[in-house]
């Protein structure tokens, strides 16, 4: 039976990485060929939908190819011992298929369509979408992401689950993207905090490092070592 201490998790790119999901800015600044505004911005989406619709097809149809990693799995066995709430900016299914029971998904889901100007209602993504393809109410049909340029939903809600954790854990993220970075200043009453990633990646925030244990190195390295940490 899971104890009572509530461990909260924030991942990003880097947990899904080592499963060969390009992280979302390479050493160029590019993702997958593209500038993030020419692909994940609500204003390209109204410029060239049929470009945004290829790029993210193109994404779904690699995440038909790939299996959650190490990372994935020691997150999700942490449920055997802990309340454990994932928050995550990956879009991908992965935590979920490791056994992960909650997981927010701040920037959307790449398996879920909505449609065009409404984001309550979602549909399944089971194939390549093209223009089109239409909802129910008529309007075409976009991937199911928060997109630069639009309101994260979700954010109030991660913020107010950050500010209960009594362990927070920071996995695969820059902490450049905002925002979600902003989480790390909520959790107030988190009695360990833990950063994995393969950089530092407190010196983007105003916050002490004294008060993090960092891991430098790849999610499924740095998760094993903070498990042995929680377990020890």
């Amino acid at each position: 039976m899971s104890n009572q201490e509530h461990i909260v998790i924030f991942t990003g790119a880097g947990v899904s990485a080592e499963s060969g999901i390009a992280t979302f800015r390479d050493a160029n600044g590019l993702w997958e060929k593209h500038r993030p505004e020419e692909v994940a911005h609500i204003a390209a989406w109204r410029r060239d939908p049929e470009l945004v619709l290829r790029f993210y097809n193109q994404r779904w149809a690699q995440l038909q190819t790939v299996q959650p990693n190490a990372a994935h799995h020691a997150i999700a066995e942490l449920e055997e011992n802990f309340n454990v709430t994932v928050i995550t900016q990956n879009v991908d299914d992965l935590h979920e298929r490791a056994g992960s029971t909650k997981v927010i998904h701040l920037h959307g889901e790449l398996l879920k369509a909505c449609e065009t100007h409404d984001k309550s209602r979602t549909y399944p993504y089971a194939q390549p979408l093209k223009l089109g393809d239409l909802g129910p109410t008529g309007r075409q049909l976009r991937p199911f992401i928060v997109w630069f340029g639009e309101d994260v939903p979700l954010m109030p809600l991660a913020q107010e689950i950050v500010s209960t954790a009594s362990t927070f854990i920071v996995v695969g993220t820059s902490l450049n993207v905002y925002p979600a970075a902003a989480l790390v200043h909520d959790a107030l009453i988190a009695r360990r905090k833990f950063l994995v990633n393969k950089e530092p990646a407190l010196d983007n925030l105003a916050i002490r490092d004294e008060d993090w244990q960092q891991f430098i190195g790849p999610a499924t390295e740095g998760i094993r070592r903070v498990r042995d940490v929680l377990l020890g």
